[in-house]
């Protein structure tokens, strides 16, 4: 017999712990909601784009006269080419974009080795669920990447934005300061942790692994019997144990807006980042969840700034 599903794990647990089963989604509280969108442009203009949805469906939505785009670098919306994919941040029920990503992509992982002497070929560990990746930094972004990177070798982690052409990712953004120490030598978690805190403050991320229009987060404290990863159970923040199914309610303090986001999948990996965030403000130490980048984005995240400062509690 297979495991249970998402939604039939959070059933399972509330009933267990005398909860109710929370709902999933965005506060009510929080304004105009926020709608990722994401697909492949047929065709765009400065005021419209039609994309193809993952399903097969295709939309026509307008472009607000202040949207941006990023592909690679800041570009107009109407110059991005058809055949991109994209996620666009829209409003007034989805119709509305304000922010288009363009095959936009993220690096994360534990770097293995590094060849090349102007454009640089590196092959990352990403984790025992997302396998081996090699990447690309080309030669106008190896400066930028290294003043954040200073231990530009194998052992330490490595996490980057860019963008994927032809299949291969090319790292042009760094997303984060390394941390100093290798990927193994996470530091301990404090040493007094007693229950579950009301809110717990740290660092969220994204990352572009999850399914196409996924609404989910990685979690580093899932149980390595219940993640089926030998590499859980890591991090330098006191976050409790949670299982695959729950809901986190997850605050971004930058925009104001929360969510209640599932737990999707083990986020080991994340776990081993004990950096910061310094989008609004200073974050405590500690990645605390890894977002799909729906969730991010519906957040009021934006995909190449690569986190905000967060709160999470139990949704």
């Amino acid at each position: 017999m297979g495991y249970p599903s998402v939604e039939r794990r959070r059933v399972l647990a509330a009933a267990a712990l005398g909860r109710e089963s929370g709902v999933p989604g965005p506060d009510p509280d929080n304004g105009e909601p926020l709608r990722a969108v994401a697909g492949e442009i047929l065709d765009i203009s400065p005021h419209l784009a039609i994309i193809e949805t993952p399903g097969g469906t295709e939309e026509r939505l307008v472009i607000a006269p202040w949207a941006t785009a990023w592909h690679g670098g800041d570009v107009p919306p109407a110059d991005l080419p058809p055949g991109t994919m994209v996620v666009m941040r829209t409003r007034r029920e989805g119709r509305v974009i304000e922010k288009i990503w363009a095959d936009t992509t993220r690096i994360t992982g534990t770097i293995l080795s590094i060849e090349g002497r102007k454009d640089l070929t590196v092959e990352l560990d990403c984790g025992p669920h997302r396998g081996h990746r090699t990447i690309v930094i080309p030669y106008r972004a190896t400066g930028r990447l290294q003043v954040r990177h200073p231990q530009f070798e194998p052992g330490y982690l490595f996490d980057a934005i860019g963008v994927r052409r032809d299949g291969i990712g090319h790292a042009l953004l760094p997303a984060t300061s390394q941390p100093a120490y290798p990927a193994r030598a996470v530091p301990a978690p404090p040493p007094a942790y007693a229950g579950l805190q009301a809110r717990i403050s740290g660092t969220a991320t994204w990352s572009d692994v999850f399914d196409e229009e996924e609404h989910g987060a990685a979690y580093p404290m899932v149980e390595r019997s219940d993640a089926g990863c030998p590499d859980a159970e890591t991090s330098c923040v006191g976050l409790p144990y949670l299982a695959i199914g729950s809901l986190l309610q997850v605050r971004n303090l930058c925009a104001n807006r929360s969510a209640n986001v599932p737990i999707v999948a083990c986020g080991c990996v994340a776990g081993r980042f004990c950096d910061r965030c310094v989008e609004c403000d200073t974050s405590p130490r500690g990645r605390i969840a890894e977002l799909s980048p729906y969730s991010y984005v519906e957040l009021g995240g934006d995909l190449t700034n690569g986190c905000f400062n967060a709160q999470i509690g139990l949704g």
